[in-house]
């Protein structure tokens, strides 16, 4: 039994899978292409969504406030810009009614519809600020499967036909 076992040690190849079969390769290499293809379909799409909403802001034309605590007087066209003019806004529609939200301001009061437009100019940046991640994040996905699926084609490579 134990020389049936060496022998057959001695004529299985280092790189074969359990039970002394080769082949397989072709399907993780075919494997591999597609995740790479779909990686690359991710970075495209991210980067893409990413200067979308980037020329988007940018053709706003809208200037961050000069008393903000960073970037004053900067172009709102990145997810920082527009993180901290929506912090601004907040900061004025705060002081505009007095500490208040608007669901606490009463119905008759003058200051309710500049703090609603201020509330609803804020949740438009946050959007632009949360687009600018998720196309990051989907772009950095894509990049992790490109890789991936170039492992696989080189695992495959090594497993043969």
């Amino acid at each position: 039994m134990a020389d049936e076992q060496e022998s057959t040690a001695a004529v299985t190849p280092r790189h074969a899978p359990p039970g002394g079969r080769r082949g397989g390769g072709r399907g993780v290499r075919l494997i591999g292409v597609l995740v790479a293809v779909i990686g690359v379909v991710f970075v495209v799409a991210g980067v893409a969504t990413y200067v979308l909403v980037a020329t988007t802001l940018s053709d706003e034309r809208i200037t961050v406030s000069d008393d903000a605590s960073y970037f004053a007087g900067d172009q709102v066209r990145g997810p920082l810009t527009a993180y901290v003019q929506a912090d601004t806004i907040a900061k004025h529609a705060t002081e505009i009614a007095d500490g208040k939200t608007y669901a606490e301001l009463p119905q008759d009061d003058p200051r309710r519809d500049t703090v609603m437009t201020a509330s609803f100019l804020r949740a438009s940046l946050f959007t632009s600020v949360v687009a600018f991640g998720v196309a990051v994040l989907v772009a950095v996905l894509g990049l992790v499967l490109v890789a991936l699926g170039w492992a696989l084609r080189r695992v495959g490579r090594e497993l043969g036909p």
